[in-house]
């Protein structure tokens, strides 16, 4: 093998312990529990509850559980990256933060925002990382607090968005396990179907923009969904194809948790079955940077060693892409 792989050697998910039911949403927005799940999939989510919590306090838990698991240390860490949409301030990044509250000083951290496929993007960022030799240990995590930008007035993504971080641990392989090819896509004329209205540069913050509630997420959801379906599907398709894999091949496809019919056509369209596929967006809502480490970790008992695994991924930019990792571990046996 001419370079060393990147590898992932260990998982973990942090969830807040609030929940915001369809229920209960029926009392906030006009519309019903069963025009939720049709539609989305989603039963409830998740939320973040109390004063001065933010994403990087998710994070931080979600590291706290890597670290206690390979039983190293937070300064056993040589670099650490942070997806996310919802940054704790606009600076410094979430990723500085998160590394101060572990007591972490001397490292390089920061953030990546690419929407829901942040993940991804940060993944790929840390493997280049490791497999040039830079860094030995990376850590990504993938968090994000959407309940901080969704108006809960809007019934169109108020019942979509739930709050929640995952984080992976990233060295290199000992063998042919590991992550084996990515493809990262963008299309910036999306920006018009998916975006935050105001609160960065081109809009700033007024009493203006707080009264017409443009600190919110907007989202055209038919345009979005025709998008994602063909986008997400294709680019899982693409890397597929690349690597010679039939449907036969892959133990796991691993969908960002946005929409429940985006996720059935995705694996139609790679010919997985139900029975392959990782969903707990019944449970959890689209937490964004969050939905593909959280499902990795909620199924980690379940992956074993040389599995091969598609994760995909489609968000707000446009932003979507695709990685095929072999899996490096079996039945929660840290290597």
């Amino acid at each position: 093998m001419s370079q060393q792989l990147a590898s992932i050697t260990a998982v973990y998910g942090y969830l807040p312990k609030d929940i915001i039911s369809n229920q209960d949403l029926e009392r906030l927005v006009d519309t019903t529990s069963e025009w939720i799940t049709t539609r989305t999939g989603i039963q409830e989510r998740r939320i973040l509850r109390g004063k001065g919590l933010g994403t990087s306090d998710m994070g931080v838990e979600a590291v706290k559980g890597l670290l206690a698991k390979r039983q190293l240390k937070p300064t056993d860490i040589d670099m650490l990256i942070c997806a996310t949409v919802t940054p704790d301030m606009q600076f410094p990044a979430t990723a500085n933060i998160i590394c101060d509250k572990l007591g972490i000083k001397n490292i390089p951290s920061f953030d990546i925002g690419a929407a829901c496929s942040g993940f991804l993007y940060a993944l790929t960022t840390a493997m280049q990382f490791v497999q040039n030799g830079t860094y030995q240990r990376v850590v990504v995590v993938g968090a994000d607090k959407m309940s901080s930008i969704i108006d809960y007035e809007d019934r169109a993504t108020c019942v979509l968005f739930g709050d929640g971080a995952g984080a992976v641990w990233i060295e290199k392989s000992t063998d042919d396990c590991g992550i084996i090819d990515t493809i990262l896509r963008s299309d910036g004329a999306g920006c018009q179907h998916l975006h935050q209205k105001a609160g960065g540069s081109m809009n700033t913050a007024s009493r203006h923009t707080v009264r017409d509630r443009a600190h919110y997420v907007y989202q055209e959801g038919k345009s979005v969904f025709k998008f994602a379906v063909k986008n997400m599907a294709g680019v899982a398709e693409e890397i597929m194809l690349r690597n010679q894999l039939k449907a036969a091949d892959v133990a796991w496809l691993v969908p960002h948790q946005a929409n429940k019919r985006i996720i059935d056509a995705t694996a139609r369209r790679m010919g997985i079955p139900d029975e392959k596929i990782m969903i707990n967006i019944h449970k959890y809502g689209n937490t964004t940077a969050g939905t593909i480490p959280i499902c990795l970790w909620e199924w980690e008992d379940k992956l074993k060693k040389g599995d091969n695994i598609i994760l995909a991924a489609f968000g707000g930019g446009f932003t979507w892409g695709a990685v095929y990792i072999k899996w490096n571990y079996s039945n929660n046996n840290l290597i």
